[in-house]
């Protein structure tokens, strides 16, 4: 395994948040890419696709394969990076565990690590065997869900109610109120619109209990922000794995000011916004959780 660069997890932070604000300041969102048509980054070794805030940072490379590797994993088959390219960050994120006497007891302490890696997408490299080529080769593997088979697959669902004129999830009566399909400019906008309170619902107490939706807050808050991100980026991946193109936000440029704000003030914000909404998606699909494996 690639040992890690010495840097703090601070510094860790600061490089993937000034990516993500890079890509905003060019106008790019980059949590509303579809992964289409390369698929999701995957690693080439282990075949485990990249989550979160590294699906985030991989797909917006734009390479025409979506496999990447590491330098080790790259030298343990033999390859080699061509001369003058560049590799791509991603973090890994765990816990690690200590016993610990206190007053006479053992207890087990866990406190979270981060690491970084440095990966390299396959047309970066050379000297590939040809096995490893067959599998770059392959038809893109796409989850290709239906919208319906996402919300009624979604374990202990809220109840949707078709009326009125606004789209929100009530904490308070656990349900999603939703207009009518027929009010919609498009199927698209409207699914992107219930995926999106979706997401909202994985935070109630009885589901995830995440916080930035338990409390409550205010609007205009630094939780609710949180929140609206989450909700935001869970529901594009959600779009994704139902094969569905992502709408154009109305005055994206307003919204882009905002996050970068965000980002700007807290260099975590968009690696935790980006892992909750990742739980969010794994909540609803009813998968179990998976690491990021290089």
């Amino acid at each position: 395994m690639q040992k890690s660069n010495p840097l703090t997890p601070n510094d860790v932070y600061t490089r993937v948040t000034n990516r993500i604000i890079e890509l905003l300041e060019q106008g790019v969102i980059p949590w509303r890419k579809p992964w289409q048509p390369n698929g999701m980054p995957k690693n080439l070794i282990s075949k485990r696709p990249y989550t979160g805030i590294n699906a985030m940072l991989l797909n917006s490379l734009d390479f025409t394969s979506n496999y990447f590797l590491t330098w080790n994993q790259l030298q343990d088959i033999g390859g080699k990076v061509k001369k003058g390219e560049k590799g791509a960050l991603i973090i890994f994120q765990t816990k690690v565990e200590k016993e610990v006497a206190k007053n006479g007891d053992v207890e087990i302490q866990r406190w979270p690590i981060v690491k970084y890696y440095t990966v390299f997408n396959v047309s970066q490299c050379v000297n590939i065997p040809d096995k490893f080529k067959e599998v770059i080769h392959e038809p893109v593997e796409n989850i290709n869900l239906s919208c319906e088979q996402i919300i009624y697959g979604m374990p202990r669902r809220p109840n949707i109610y078709y009326q009125g004129y606004q789209a929100y999830y009530s904490p308070k009566m656990d349900c999603i109120v939703m207009p009518k399909l027929d009010y919609f400019d498009s199927v698209t906008s409207f699914f992107n619109v219930l995926f999106h309170e979706l997401i909202h619902s994985t935070g109630a107490i009885h589901r995830l209990a995440r916080k930035s939706l338990c409390e409550n807050t205010h609007f205009g808050s630094e939780l609710y922000s949180f929140e609206e991100l989450v909700a935001e980026i869970g529901s594009c991946y959600l779009m994704s794995i139902a094969g569905l193109g992502i709408c154009d936000i109305a005055n994206s440029a307003a919204y882009i000011q905002e996050w970068l704000g965000l980002l700007q003030n807290d260099n975590r914000f968009i690696i935790k916004a980006a892992s909750q909404a990742q739980k969010a998606v794994e909540y609803i699909l009813n998968v179990k959780p998976k690491e990021d494996k290089y």
